[in-house]
């Protein structure tokens, strides 16, 4: 009986390999530990909770004047911003927090979290896993809630990276600073190109960590750099953020990924893409609305190598969406498309949140074989199938 309830030798192995590997997937794809500062620190929550020493929130190294913040907490006048939950870090003059993830060397990822202003003049919060780093300008609210979430991505060096939150500023009050709650990563993959279309992550579907219970999507800023993006395969070359939405908030046209273009002019999202000089392409996509309550009109600006063309969403009471192209003969061997709101809109319920136009389901085609349905290449297709099949008969 005591032979029959042993394991084989090679049970156990395997059992603590599994174990490992899931330890190392929940570490990397999702909340970092006490990223949401909900954790007890060792002297307990207070109004004033300034940290005290390096170690006073679980899970994160602090410097500076660091404070955990609690849910209508106020400051003079002022209500203190916690985005989820009842407890938020604020970071003071030139004061950080970081904590060590783990990650694998060469992998891009990125980092989820969400913001909020207090009472700085210029805020803005210093996101970096050195020697990589960006300061993301906080001044602009989105929304009516006062906090948005927002991504940015990194390549790791090594298995271990310093994930560290700072802000950069030097005002008369010491605390005043950025709010920092819902901290997340995940590791990205960036997707294979259709053999049909020349548009990598076409369809959105990878992206940045996003919270189920988070209705607001993540703002994607400023980020030229195509090899680290949270975006894989596209850049936002903009001053202002993209908002990058799902299904489970927003009504999208196709998967359960999209892009809200926000803020006109100042929120555009492009990728160069691999053409043949000298052919014909033709660019569609499907431009929608979220169901955010964003005031019309909406409409997009769409580029395509030297086109450019102004695309109005038309309502449709048997659909949010619709499908318009762009035709274009490419000039080189690589060709930039992109995307921009030709409108500044706002929700028609604060009149301040700002919205825009959906696009979603981006590609890129070679048109010249099958233009007109059959010609050039298609014709001559046929005719040969023809042929065949005479000879087939005599």
């Amino acid at each position: 009986m005591a032979r029959s309830s042993t394991f084989p030798k090679w049970v156990l192995p395997i059992m603590l390999l599994l174990g490992c590997l899931a330890t190392k997937i929940s570490a990397e794809d999702g909340p970092v530990p006490n990223g949401d500062f909900e954790m007890t620190p060792s002297g307990g929550f207070s109004n004033e909770a300034i940290v005290d020493g390096p170690t006073g929130i679980p899970s994160w190294k602090s410097n500076g004047t660091v404070e955990l913040v609690e849910s209508g907490q106020k400051q003079g006048g002022m209500i203190l911003i916690v985005p989820q939950g009842r407890h938020a870090v604020r970071l003071g003059n030139d004061a950080e927090i970081s904590q060590q993830v783990k990650v694998e060397k060469g992998s891009i990822y990125s980092v989820t979290f969400s913001a909020a202003r207090t009472c700085a003049q210029l805020e803005s919060l210093n996101v970096s896993v050195p020697p990589a780093s960006q300061t993301i300008d906080l001044q602009t609210l989105y929304n009516v809630q006062g906090w948005d979430p927002y991504a940015w991505a990194f390549s790791a060096e090594g298995d271990d990276a310093m994930l560290v939150f700072r802000n950069p500023g030097m005002e008369d009050d010491p605390t005043c600073g950025p709010i920092i709650d819902d901290v997340a990563i995940k590791k990205l993959f960036t997707p294979d190109r259709p053999k049909d279309n020349a548009v990598i992550n076409g369809d959105f579907e990878e992206g940045p960590w996003m919270f189920a219970n988070i209705s607001l999507g993540v703002l994607l800023p400023t980020n030229l750099d195509e090899e680290t993006s949270s975006l894989p395969g596209w850049i936002v070359e903009s001053n202002r953020a993209v908002r990058y939405i799902d299904s489970y908030h927003f009504t999208v046209p196709q998967g359960k990924r999209a892009i809200e273009l926000l803020s006109g002019k100042e929120g555009i999202i492009s990728q160069m893409v691999e053409t043949s000089p000298n052919k014909p392409y033709t660019l569609t996509f499907s431009l929608g609305h979220a169901n955010d309550k964003c005031k019309q009109p909406l409409a997009v600006m769409a580029f395509a190598g030297d086109q450019a063309q102004n695309v109005h969403y038309t309502p449709n009471s048997n659909s949010t969406f619709q499908s318009a192209n762009v035709n274009f003969t490419a000039r080189a061997e690589r060709t930039r498309i992109a995307f921009y709101s030709v409108y500044y809109n706002t929700r028609t319920d604060d009149m301040s949140s700002l919205c825009g136009p959906v696009v979603d389901d981006v590609r890129v085609w070679f048109s010249g074989s099958w233009r007109n349905g059959f010609g050039g290449l298609g014709r001559m297709t046929l005719g040969l199938a023809f042929l065949v099949l005479v000879w087939v008969l005599l």
